[in-house]
């Protein structure tokens, strides 16, 4: 393959891995079918190929709905244990943000929602909302009419509609509900921490990593009672991260999220889900599903941390 072709493809490889991310929920997934795809381009005739960038877009669609169609994907949803792999800002994967639904539609509390959705109106809702493509050309990568686009879409927004946040939350932003977050989980005070969340608050972990299912919290108290145990630092915890860390504030896939980190090495991170200035939901992850967020903490300049030593 001459180099021109090879630089083609790389141009677009961004956007492929965001459109791949947003569908599969996982950056893993995502670059595994955008290289798949990569592959499929070296071996097609390209001089009958009208509009490259139009090829890929369908290739990297049918991929990823073809992983979401897949038994083991299936089996992992199914098992109760899946969440969307978060990413840190200013990844490339997270892609567009130019609008607000492209901002939304990366958000872990859309990912998650988009589960209750179909493969086809899952991609439909994808490629409408966060890349703006028309009905019409929705309709030629999913092989599907113009009409059943649009009713694909009108059914996808009615279930992802409970999900959505327009407000943006920048640094200082992010910041500011970190530091109240973390200073009523560590006052050692639940009413503290239910004054800060709604009261239709939800709460989601995966135990760090220790538990075979997710565990569900659906009241502010019991919310506030299990984050307060929590954030109690003791010799057992610390010897399970790998000694003190460090707690920082931080952007996760636009939303604000405590970030908990050994040196360079980030061990756990909770998203929070902001409406009408209080928090709405809780994500707790641990190591196992943060290896790409975690290789791009690596690599910035990390602010000043809110807790210096737990």
């Amino acid at each position: 393959m001459d180099t021109t072709t090879v630089e083609r493809f790389e141009a677009g490889r961004p956007r492929l891995a965001s459109l791949a991310y947003r569908l599969l929920g996982s950056a893993a997934d995502a670059e595994d079918v955008v290289q798949d795809a990569f592959v499929r381009w070296q071996a097609a005739d390209r001089d009958r190929i009208e509009v490259p960038e139009a090829w890929l877009t369908k290739v990297v669609t049918n991929l990823s709905l073809d992983r979401l169609r897949s038994a083991r994907a299936r089996h992992e949803r199914a098992a109760g244990a899946w969440l969307p792999e978060p990413l840190l800002d200013g990844d490339p994967m997270l892609g567009p943000a130019d609008t607000v639904e492209q901002r939304e539609s990366v958000t872990l509390a859309v990912l998650r929602l988009m589960e209750q959705l179909s493969p086809v109106e899952r991609a439909v809702y994808v490629l409408r909302e966060a890349f703006s493509y028309t009905h019409a050309e929705i309709g030629e990568i999913l092989d599907i009419t113009e009409s059943a686009s649009q009713q694909h879409t009108h059914r996808a927004r009615q279930r992802v509609s409970a999900g959505r946040n327009a407000r943006a939350t920048d640094r200082a932003s992010a910041r500011r509900i970190v530091e109240a977050f973390v200073a009523a989980a560590a006052s050692g005070r639940t009413e503290h921490l239910v004054a800060l969340l709604t009261e239709d608050a939800t709460a989601i972990s995966d135990g760090a990593g220790l538990a075979a299912k997710l565990q569900v919290l659906t009241t502010p108290r019991r919310i506030a009672t299990v984050l307060r145990a929590g954030f109690k630092p003791t010799a057992a915890k610390r010897r399970l991260v790998g000694g003190p860390m460090s707690v920082y504030a931080g952007l996760v896939n636009g939303a604000p999220a405590m970030i908990a980190a050994t040196a360079d090495r980030v061990v756990g991170v909770v998203v929070l889900e902001v409406r009408d200035d209080k928090i709405a939901a809780v994500c707790g992850m641990g190591a196992h599903r943060l290896d790409r967020l975690a290789e791009q903490w690596r690599r910035i300049e990390h602010p000043a941390p809110i807790i210096e030593t737990w």
